[in-house]
């Protein structure tokens, strides 16, 4: 299927990798602090809440799309600190800071908030990955996003079959 309205009308499309199981969480409260392994962290708790994350512009996901990937996570629980890098498919990519605000709030919807959350993209992958990147991590500026109520629904379209 080709639409030419498409910034990457035939992305190259992965096999989604096998889910694990995590057991649920044994905090009491979103403060309490619940020691979580590098590998738990990933493969566990953070892919699963954003693999399932549609693409803005395709009927796939970005782990089909390889825009989020294992090596794209770092965690120090320590710290309650998470950097996710995501990489877009092409370097001219209109999505991109849609798709980083996607990370962002299905982030803040499902970790406990004593995390700080940073969202990247891939250095070198994007064309104005330095602006997208400000953006992103700029409390204000996604604040203001998300009182956009188109673009909250286009989150939400994007989301929702990561809350399935």
């Amino acid at each position: 299927m080709v639409n030419s309205g498409l910034i990457n009308a035939n992305p190259i499309v992965y096999e989604k990798k096998e889910r694990r199981v995590r057991s649920a969480p044994t905090y009491n409260d979103e403060y309490t602090v619940e020691p979580i392994d590098q590998l738990e962290s990933f493969l566990l708790t953070f892919l699963n809440h954003i693999r399932d994350i549609k693409d803005p512009e395709h009927p796939y996901s970005l782990e089909e799309l390889k825009v989020i990937t294992e090596n794209a996570i770092e965690v120090d629980d320590r710290r309650s600190y998470v950097r996710v890098t995501f990489t877009p498919t092409v370097e001219h990519c209109s999505m991109a800071t849609v798709i980083g605000l996607c990370l962002r709030v299905k982030l803040m919807r499902s970790l406990p908030s004593r995390y700080k959350v940073d969202i990247k993209v891939a250095p070198g992958t994007h064309a104005t990955e330095a602006a997208v990147n400000k953006q992103l991590n700029d409390k204000e500026r996604v604040a203001a996003a998300l009182e956009n109520p188109n673009l909250v629904d286009m989150v939400d379209e994007c989301l929702g079959a990561s809350y399935a």
